[in-house]
This record gives C-alpha cells, structure tokens and sequence, in this order.
C-alpha cells in the first residue's frame, strides 16, 4: 500500500507504524497468519488484537503460504475449452507471443521479471 493511500484513508499514525512492522515479518515467517503475527509483534513490543492485525493484512493485501484448493483440477460442470493452436502451423516466430509478469517481494526492494 503506496503511503499517500495510506494517508488519505483514516488510517492513523500507529496503524502506520503497525502496518510498516506488519510488512517485514511475512519475508522472514512467509507462512504466518494473523495470529502467529500478533505473536510475532508482541514479541517485539507491539500490542494490537487478532482482528485488527486480520484487517490491517487484508488492507495491505498480504497473504500466508499455505496449501490450497486444487483449481486447476477439473471439476464437475467446468466447460472444457478448445485449444486455439491446435491447428495453427507456426512458421514464424514472430506468429504467436505470450507473456508473463512475476513479483518477487525482497528483503529491501521487490524485483519484478518478466517473460
């Protein structure tokens, strides 16, 4: 969250603090929830309940790592798509492009790579 949106919104100076410590565990403990996050700042002298660090995570757009449901399976009722270039001869390798944009979050910065 770019610091003038956090500004413009009633976000206070301490929620700002909180958000800033909040934003440097998740490179150390990926894996953290809003619970082992709360434990986290309390070790460090930060006192804010459960809920409110949920809701400043959800704000900041933070997620923990942790397995998920399997969406690329199929499921019943998905429609099955045709593939486009099954019968599209490639002679050129200027004919057919894709692209890909990744972020990486950094100890200092964040890289973003591209394809």
């Amino acid at each position: 969250m770019p610091m003038s949106a956090a500004l413009k919104s009633d976000t206070t100076l301490a929620d700002l603090a909180l958000m800033r410590s909040i934003d440097q565990l998740p490179l150390e403990h990926p894996f953290a929830g809003y619970r082992m996050l709360r434990d986290l700042l309390r070790t460090e002298g930060l006192q804010a309940g459960r809920r409110h660090i949920g809701a400043l995570i959800a704000r900041m757009g933070i997620e923990a790592l942790h397995r998920k449901r399997n969406i690329s399976r199929r499921q019943r009722g998905d429609e099955i798509h045709p593939v486009l270039l099954r019968d599209f001869a490639v002679e050129l390798p200027t004919k057919v492009w894709a692209a890909d944009i990744t972020c990486i979050p950094m100890r200092r910065a964040s890289s973003i790579g591209s394809l």
